[in-house]
């Protein structure tokens, strides 16, 4: 997914209704999707929450439970250092903000904006952390609970999956087959995905033994975000995924080795002689 290049003028950051002798704010420069810069003034914050919009996207805004992807710094604003304290850019990779699972104040920023907005948002204790925060945030695309591909179904290896938009998995009652196999069900349309890629994605996995669907973001409600290709995941989803078009719909058996290996997963009753099975669309890549 390519992003948009915009110019962003060095702007102050304001409260809506400050007036000209409020305390000055910090000052961001750069452009949209690219580090910002941010120069603080001198002396310690205003109180309250303040934010401001420094271009305006024209995308899908964003809504209570959606997913959106970011790239984002956050800086303690403390009158002194003004350390950094965390950014997406520094990892090589966008962010997944949960819209209603965040900081509050950040949480308030960012709600009803659109994909292609970079909001600034200096967050007081209240409605954040113990430290004031200034949080610069370039929203990149963002992804609701229903979001989905076209997709037909299929199977592999007896294990058969619907063409709905939620699918479901049908495991077979036979031996797990020993080697990982993967099959695309439906090719999306767009790019192909690449190492260090962000993958958005909606999924269920299952037990081979038993056919029990152990996660589903159809179930829980929001799709997840992965890097792909380093290692971030299980093995068997960097074969499965790395070079699938976007907007496809895959099916993979992941045998231990390809999975969570000797260790299994107990905290989702995976055992380490478990072969998992799952169906992935690929919702975006960034």
């Amino acid at each position: 997914m390519r992003r948009r290049t915009i110019a962003l003028l060095l702007i102050p950051l304001l409260a809506q209704g400050a007036c000209t002798g409020s305390p000055p704010e910090p000052t961001v420069a750069g452009a949209f999707g690219a580090r910002p810069t941010v120069v603080f003034p001198a002396g310690r914050p205003a109180a309250g929450l303040r934010i401001h919009e420094l271009a305006a996207g024209q995308g899908a805004t964003l809504e209570q439970d959606d997913l959106a992807i970011v790239q984002y710094t956050a800086h303690v604003w403390d009158g002194g250092a003004n350390r950094l304290v965390d950014s997406s850019f520094n990892r090589g990779a966008p962010a997944a903000f949960p819209v209603g699972r965040l900081l509050p104040g950040l949480d308030r920023a960012l709600r009803g904006r659109r994909v292609g907005s970079r909001v600034v948002a200096a967050i007081p204790p209240g409605d954040g952390l113990r430290d004031e925060l200034v949080y610069v945030v370039d929203i990149l695309g963002v992804h609701g609970a229903d979001a989905t591909v076209e997709a037909d179904g299929g199977s592999l290896a007896g294990v058969r999956v619907t063409g709905d938009s939620r699918p479901r998995l049908t495991v077979p009652r036979t031996a797990a087959p020993a080697r990982f196999a993967a099959t695309v069900l439906s090719r999306g349309t767009g790019p192909a995905t690449q190492t260090g890629q962000h993958l958005v994605a909606q999924y269920a996995g299952a037990i081979w033994d038993g056919g029990r669907v152990f996660d589903s973001t159809w179930s829980t409600g929001r799709p997840k975000s992965f890097t792909i290709g380093d290692g971030s995941v299980i093995r068997g989803w960097d074969r499965a995924l790395l070079g699938v078009p976007v907007g496809s719909r895959v099916l993979m058996i992941v045998p231990p080795a390809d999975g969570y290996g000797a260790s299994g997963h107990p905290p989702s009753g995976i055992r380490p002689q478990d072969t998992l099975v799952f169906v992935v669309d690929v919702l975006a890549a960034y």
